[in-house]
């Protein structure tokens, strides 16, 4: 199956040139990739196992942060952790005393840790039963900004008023320190971006898709510079920002749905 999409990448992008065949690959890769299949192998099936909207939320925000590495790992990490909270994560999040906040003591996952976990077990309590949970959060911080870097940035100052270790802060991205905020920008596709496909939720009415960054990481920055849609090296806010724009022109209601186009390339379609 690889081979014969490296053959489509490769007819694709160099048998013609110019800005709307970009605009039809991404099209074409994006109707191939943003469908059911999609979600067995990637971190979303994990809300996916959930109906309840504020244990999708949860499932969805937790999994998100720890997206890092092999999807395989990052898969069983996650539903390990979905199995400590009893599988029901907002009733956990809520109700957890002492004894049931020990099992997870033993939850790592890399370099996120028991302690990073339990910090934000008891800052999502917080927004939950004092702020109206993470979606009148984000959305209070949105409205502040008008613009999601705004949004992330809020989220994290809200997060980090609940006591934690200096150590937890390297898992809630800054943006406006340079990150690409590539976790949370992912977790914010699947809460607000709305499509008839069954792969993002959509959950979120009140922030715009069309708001959304793109979700960069190693495999989509690559597809994007090679299709010439990014020029800057780094991926960090900067190239998020350059790459956003780009595919607004493209399609400014929902410029993240490229998303699928860009990560299934790189990670499907291999090529020098």
């Amino acid at each position: 199956m690889q081979s014969r999409y490296k053959q489509l990448f490769l007819t694709t992008i160099y048998s013609k040139s110019g800005t709307l065949d970009v605009k039809q690959f991404l099209e074409s890769r994006t109707d191939e990739y943003n469908l059911p299949f999609f979600v067995a192998e990637d971190p979303i099936s994990i809300p996916h196992s959930f109906s309840q909207k504020e244990d999708i939320e949860i499932s969805g925000f937790l999994t998100a942060l720890i997206s890092w590495g092999r999807r395989p790992a990052i898969l069983k990490a996650a539903q390990k952790l979905m199995q400590l909270m009893d599988n029901a994560p907002y009733e956990f999040i809520i109700q957890a005393d002492d004894k049931d906040l020990k099992r997870l003591t033993g939850f790592v996952y890399r370099t996120f840790n028991s302690s990073d976990l339990l910090f934000l077990i008891e800052a999502l309590r917080r927004l939950y039963l004092e702020k109206g949970g993470l979606e009148s959060v984000c959305q209070s911080c949105f409205r502040e900004t008008g613009e999601i870097k705004g949004l992330i940035t809020g989220l994290r100052r809200e997060l980090l008023e609940t006591a934690h270790l200096v150590r937890s802060e390297k898992h809630l991205a800054a943006p406006a320190k340079g990150s690409a905020a590539k976790r949370i920008n992912m977790f914010l596709r699947w809460m607000v971006r709305r499509d008839d496909k069954g792969v993002d939720f959509g959950l979120w009415k009140s922030i715009p898709s069309a708001a959304l960054m793109i979700p960069l990481d190693v495999h989509s920055g690559n597809t994007a510079r090679r299709l010439g849609l990014l020029q800057r090296k780094q991926n960090d806010w900067k190239a998020v920002e350059e790459l956003t724009e780009k595919l607004r022109k493209f399609d400014p209601e929902d410029p993240v749905k490229y998303d699928f186009a860009l990560f299934g390339t790189g990670v499907y379609e291999k090529s020098k």
